[in-house]
């Protein structure tokens, strides 16, 4: 496994290299530590002075913290680069073949008064694997499981089968959330077709699924959040009309419940 963490050396994005360190795979996995330096003035003597200031500040600053977290066991490196941060991180996430981005929401106001920060939603948008956003307030010892919300559709086969994998490399518990804003029949039969599907693919595969009966998708997650802050919830990029729900109306969400819970995003 390989993880990219973004780190602007903030508290959160510390927060967000140990549940990194947490999840990756002592035998297998490594993880690669990026800053981006992105600088503006108005005369270009001065930027380059100011960059370069900042690029030998940065590397030491990188040094300083693999030597840190040198007794976790888990191989570490790091690049230093200027630039835009979604558009290097995403470069530097193809490049290396990651398997994860690792990060932290922005700054110290983050989470508290939006759900993502730009650089965040920019990164989700651009990257070609998935994206861990870690709040401020997470702990990733109270973690116990991983939630993936899912819509039942054909496209979702993919992230069923990579969050089985890491559900059991993270040694963690898997749980399925489906948020139903019709009652029928048909539905029903949806929920005990995924039951039926998950135990003959994995057989002897403990998965809970949660479902439950909402207006939206927004106010399901919403509802399943108030009662589950153990987890990591697992949202797919391909569900447009939720994600514009999560990134547009983030304010319609109890943010007591988002500032402790981790997202994960699938592309």
């Amino acid at each position: 496994m390989k993880i990219i963490v973004p780190l602007d050396f903030s508290e959160n994005s510390i927060k967000a290299l140990e549940f990194a360190i947490a999840l990756a795979d002592k035998k297998h996995g490594s993880i690669t530590l990026i800053h981006v330096a992105e600088v503006i003035y108005d005369f270009a003597s001065q930027a380059a002075l100011a960059l370069d200031a900042l690029l030998t500040e940065a590397e030491k600053l990188m040094k300083k913290t693999i030597a840190t977290y040198e007794a976790s066991g888990i191989p570490m490196d790091f690049v230093v680069v200027e630039g835009t941060p979604s558009v290097s991180i995403a470069r530097l996430a193809e490049e290396r073949e990651a398997t994860l981005i690792v990060m932290s929401t922005q700054g110290a106001s983050g989470i508290k008064k939006t759900l993502m920060g730009t650089h965040t939603v920019n990164l989700i948008r651009k990257a070609n694997c998935p994206v861990l956003v870690v709040p401020s307030e997470a702990k990733v010892s109270e973690i116990r499981k991983v939630t993936l919300a899912l819509e039942f559709a054909n496209h979702e086969e993919g992230f069923i089968d990579w969050m089985v994998d890491m559900s059991k490399r993270w040694s963690l518990g898997l749980e399925i959330l489906h948020v139903q804003t019709n009652q029928g029949f048909k539905e029903e039969l949806s929920i005990f077709g995924m039951e039926g599907y998950l135990a003959k693919k994995y057989p002897g595969l403990p998965v809970k699924i949660h479902t439950f009966y909402a207006e939206n998708a927004n106010e399901g997650i919403e509802r399943y959040m108030e009662e589950h802050e153990d987890m990591i919830l697992v949202m797919c990029h391909e569900h447009r009309d939720l994600w514009d729900q999560i990134i547009k109306k983030s304010h319609s969400i109890k943010m007591a419940y988002h500032t402790r819970v981790p997202l994960l995003i699938l592309v």
